[in-house]
């Protein structure tokens, strides 16, 4: 098992930065990709990013490359996002996973790769 805990989420308005950690505890020996992503109300689950857990390969959506930045922490286990130039449309719950298996960036952008979820954290952009 491994248990994934976000923080770092808030409100914050247009243009700022905000940065969101995920602690990964466990069987953390077992993962081999963590993602990002985010539900809005009302919409679905969005893919945002991921990193692998060994190495520093990213990947990330078109709506937040740029602005986005998928980093990680080795010794804490722990893997950030940091998010810049936030725009509205960025509000919405924001959720790390963890995959287990073998697999692409194309496959690691789907939510049904990911084995293990955090409970997510709020992130709340004023216009």
């Amino acid at each position: 098992q491994v248990q994934l805990v976000e923080s770092g989420g808030g409100l914050v308005q247009a243009g700022d930065s905000l940065r969101l950690s995920c602690v990964a505890s466990g069987r953390t020996f077992s993962i081999h990709t963590t993602g990002w992503f985010r539900q809005a109300p009302g919409k679905e689950r969005e893919f945002v990013g991921t990193i692998r857990w060994r190495g520093d390969s990213t990947d990330y959506a078109d709506s937040v490359k740029g602005r986005f930045t998928i980093s990680r922490d080795s010794a804490k286990n722990t893997v950030f996002l940091q998010m810049n130039s936030l725009k509205p449309e960025d509000t919405a719950v924001y959720s790390c996973a963890a995959g287990t298996y073998y697999g692409t960036s194309n496959y690691y952008r789907q939510s049904a790769a990911y084995t293990y979820w955090g409970q997510g954290t709020q992130v709340t952009v004023s216009s």
